[in-house]
């Protein structure tokens, strides 16, 4: 019988970060070395199932998350493997992230066979994405440009940009890196142009709150610097939040050994308007920071706006 389940989603990406996690838990936990101590356990999602449509039309973040955490409420896992930026605002009260792994790097890879950055595409480029907080910015940056929906995995979008079908696309540089593909041809966008998700590149694993064998087992591999950029992140999140149809993107990054660096976006989703802010603030204070400006960037915003997008 294994001594601890891990549930994960099937794709290959999930499952390439679910190896990552049984081996930092196997080199912190020794006990967990043995065969079928960790058991992987594929669980397949609302999101995996439909491919044809915005996430944002048919229920926003939670479908990534949903059956794994209910396998979790009725103890068919101990841990769910998580992408940070697939999860939603608010979990469910009786489970808890137990530990981050290390965070790989947050920014967004561009490919185009046409130029290395979305500044430099030519007017009235095609570019395939699904995702409102990539085409908010891209439309801010450049209206004349047409973005249309694409979904699916590394290859298919590729695909679909090799075909012609679109002149360029955008996918998370930590899944390239973590599937080994970052050998393909493409720029790195800086932060600046395309400030990414709220968690993107970050690993959580999330547990029972009450479950304080696992919750140890998770401990020793916590990282604490993950934990406080992603959890200002989402302290962030919370305070905007207005509906899956709201373009937001923030990041937290540690500039010296306790000062943080907090910057976020909302925006309409055609880019029409965008509102940014930023503040530095103690790393032992990163959720209040996230908090404060929320309300910074809610303020700005108004909440007709969040009002508008919420009723669509």
């Amino acid at each position: 019988m294994s001594l601890l389940r891990l549930g994960t989603r099937g794709s290959p990406l999930a499952l390439a970060q679910t190896e990552e996690t049984k081996r930092r838990l196997m080199k912190a936990h020794p006990e967990l070395s043995g065969e079928g101590a960790i058991e992987v356990v594929v669980i397949r999602t609302t999101g995996d199932r439909i491919q044809d449509r915005p996430l944002s039309e048919v229920g926003g973040k939670g479908l990534f998350t949903k059956e794994i955490e209910e396998a979790l409420f009725d103890e068919r896992i101990d841990v769910a493997v998580h992408s940070m930026k697939d999860m939603p605002t608010w979990p469910p009260e009786f489970l808890t992230i137990g530990a981050f792994l290390p965070r790989e790097d947050p920014r967004d890879a561009f490919f185009s066979p046409h130029a290395d950055t979305i500044s430099g595409l030519p007017n009235g480029t095609v570019v395939g994405t699904s995702s409102l907080r990539r085409q908010s910015q891209i439309l801010a940056l450049r209206p004349d440009l047409k973005v249309v929906s694409i979904r699916g995995n590394v290859d298919t979008r590729l695909r679909k940009l090799a075909s012609g079908d679109v002149g360029a696309t955008l996918l998370a540089l930590a899944g390239l890196r973590r599937l080994g593909r970052d050998d393909r041809q493409h720029s790195v966008l800086s932060s600046q142009e395309m400030l990414p998700a709220v968690g993107q590149g970050a690993i959580g694993l999330e547990c029972r709150r009450k479950d304080d064998r696992t919750r140890a087992l998770l401990g020793a591999i916590d990282h604490a610097e993950t934990r406080v950029r992603v959890m200002a992140e989402r302290a962030c999140l919370a305070v905007l939040d207005g509906s899956c149809r709201t373009p937001i993107a923030a990041l937290a990054e540690v500039e010296a050994a306790d000062v943080l660096y907090l910057r976020a976006l909302v925006a309409m989703p055609d880019g029409s308007k965008v509102w940014r802010a930023e503040q530095r603030g103690s790393v032992d204070a990163g959720e209040d920071l996230g908090r404060a400006l929320g309300e910074e960037l809610r303020a700005s915003a108004g909440e007709d706006f969040f009002k508008a997008l919420a009723s669509h």
